[in-house]
């Protein structure tokens, strides 16, 4: 496969070439989009036996497999499943897991969809769903229970972005026999790779930076050796698929999600030491900041940032916070992130049962792919006007 013969290259190098051979489509760069729900076979036998590479649209085209083949290679996984979202991912791998009378840990920093999946659909199933702190490290071993079949993390948190201590929790869930489950769309496989950490699991909503460009949903749900084949066969079964065509837009997007990402990082950054300074910000939640109580968790583990932080306003409340959003002119008032333009969102952590209280309202910043110096002035009159509603 392109994976294996670009393992040992550099990422940008391996980016523009993994997931497919062109000569294995008369020297097209890029992979045909198969739309496909019938595939005809040759003979009775074939069909009988199923013995023929593709059998049905929904297990696979040569479209799925070249994006599947490419995000293994990154994640050094055994299998990928994708499917139509990034919340598809989370759920596909719990459905996988998790049976009446069993208990999970899930972070209390986590996304917000994933914990209204947990209090709805795997509460009714009878499963009992159970928040740990996200600072828990190896002390999650308290919580965990003879019946405790799976640990979900995500690191950082989505909105406050706490780093948890993933080998850590790997360990003490392994020692109990739990599947260890993590979210990965902050960093992706380009700056962590969870597998390589003890996590069995990874968790990417390819919607974010992969696709790059707000126009396409989709997920993907990566499992080393001893869990893809119970993975495998849930997928089936719940008749997941990903689209042709948003397939292929994410294959493309995975191109350049290097560069993209490498840009984001730094305007970012940059960004984020700028807002420590400024007046009405109380502080800036972004871990790849020394300020940050995360660091040194982040600095060992991590080997790059995204364009994704929180700033906590100085005070107030609803008024403050529209007043901010309102202001902004480059910056979308939009959810999700991952695309060329900047976004921001009042953060509610109403949800949480855990965590310290702030100062002021959360606000989280995508920083796109725009020009800096003009983010940081869009943001100076955001924070003026957050000021004069007080």
């Amino acid at each position: 496969m392109a994976g294996d013969t670009y393992k040992d290259r550099g990422v940008h190098t391996r980016l523009a070439h993994i997931g497919n051979d062109p000569h294995d489509f008369f020297g097209f760069i890029q992979p045909p989009v198969v739309h496909a729900s019938t595939v005809l076979y040759p003979d009775a036998a074939t069909m009988a036996g199923r013995t023929q590479k593709y059998t049905y649209g929904t297990h696979g085209t040569p479209t799925t497999d070249a994006l599947a083949s490419a995000l293994d290679a990154l994640e050094g996984s055994a299998g990928t499943a994708l499917v139509p979202s990034g919340l598809a991912a989370v759920t596909l791998p719990l459905l996988a897991f998790l049976s009446p009378g069993d208990h999970v840990l899930i972070t209390d920093s986590v996304y917000r969809p994933t914990r209204h999946f947990a209090d709805t659909v795997l509460s009714r199933m009878g499963v009992e769903v159970v928040y740990y702190d996200p600072l828990a490290g190896a002390g999650i071993a308290a919580l965990m229970k003879p019946n405790t079949k799976v640990v979900f993390t995500e690191s950082p948190a989505s909105n406050t972005f706490e780093v948890q201590d993933i080998p850590a929790i790997a360990g003490e869930a392994h020692a109990r026999g739990a599947v260890v489950m993590m979210d990965n769309t902050w960093a992706t496989p380009l700056h962590f790779r969870p597998l390589d950490h003890g996590v069995d699991i990874s968790i990417h909503a390819l919607t974010k930076y992969p696709a790059g460009h707000s126009d396409v949903l989709l997920g993907a749900v990566s499992a080393n050796a001893r869990c893809w084949g119970q993975l495998h066969a849930t997928h089936s079964a719940l008749g997941l698929c990903a689209a042709p065509d948003d397939t292929y837009q994410v294959l493309r997007g995975l191109r350049t999600m290097g560069v993209r990402l490498e840009r984001h990082g730094r305007s970012a950054l940059e960004i984020a030491r700028w807002l420590e300074g400024r007046a009405g910000v109380a502080r800036v939640l972004h871990p790849a900041l020394e300020s940050f109580p995360g660091h040194a968790l982040w600095k060992r583990d991590f080997s790059g940032t995204s364009g994704i932080f929180s700033i906590v306003l100085a005070g107030g409340g609803d008024r403050q916070a529209h007043a901010f959003l309102d202001a902004l002119s480059i910056f979308g008032l939009g959810y999700s992130w991952g695309g060329y333009e900047s976004l921001a969102v009042y953060v509610q952590l109403d949800d949480r049962a855990l965590g310290a209280a702030y100062e002021g309202p959360v606000m989280r910043l995508q920083i796109g792919l725009e020009d800096v110096a003009d983010l940081k002035a869009d943001l100076e009159a955001a924070l003026a006007a957050a000021a004069a509603a007080a």
